[in-house]
């Protein structure tokens, strides 16, 4: 059975976007970015939203063919094509860079999925991620909380039936102030 991870920067104050879709309050630091990679490296499939799929896919698929790039940038930009994908959507209809579109039931196959054999997914987007944690389909939880505060947005957690109880699996600071919160689901 595979583990399913939602990992999001985070504002202080629970947005995962200002208003207006805003994330420039996220920029990591060097630390923070290869973190990030070493754990997208570790990721068996991603699972994307829409919004997100349309974010990543406009930057990641060259992110590594522009001249300023970083090391760290380029290799993230070829992880990110070579890692299977499957981007729930009902309203695009196609998607590239070894990407699977699912326009059906994002819950139902997202269990189908987890009952597979294979490494960790990563799930990112508020709606879909949102959908997996009111179905409890959710592992484990990577916070990088940046101190910032929006006022509003997007927030981290939809509304919930009832309570989720989470186990602390590991802190860590980053430059910035950007502090790094893994829990896992207690079931």
């Amino acid at each position: 059975m595979r583990k399913l991870i939602y990992g999001i920067n985070v504002t202080l104050d629970g947005y995962i976007a200002a208003p207006g879709d805003d994330i420039g309050w996220s920029a990591p630091s060097d630390e923070l970015f290869q973190w990030w990679l070493d754990r997208e490296r570790a990721i068996g499939l991603s699972l994307y939203g829409r919004k997100l799929w349309e974010t990543m896919s406009a930057y990641w698929p060259t992110g590594d063919q522009r001249p300023d790039a970083t090391p760290a940038e380029i290799e993230f930009a070829r992880n990110w094509r070579d890692t299977p994908k499957v981007v729930f959507s009902s309203t695009i209809d196609r998607v590239d860079w070894n990407t699977r579109l699912v326009t059906g039931d994002a819950v139902a196959e997202i269990t189908r999925l987890k009952a597979e054999d294979g490494g960790p997914m990563g799930i990112g987007g508020a709606t879909l991620a949102g959908a997996a944690m009111r179905a409890g389909l959710i592992d484990e939880y990577e916070l990088a909380t940046h101190p910032v505060l929006v006022g509003g947005g997007t927030p981290f957690s939809t509304a919930l039936d009832s309570w989720v109880n989470l186990s602390l699996v590991e802190t860590r600071t980053f430059p910035g102030g950007v502090v790094l919160t893994r829990y896992e689901t207690t079931r």
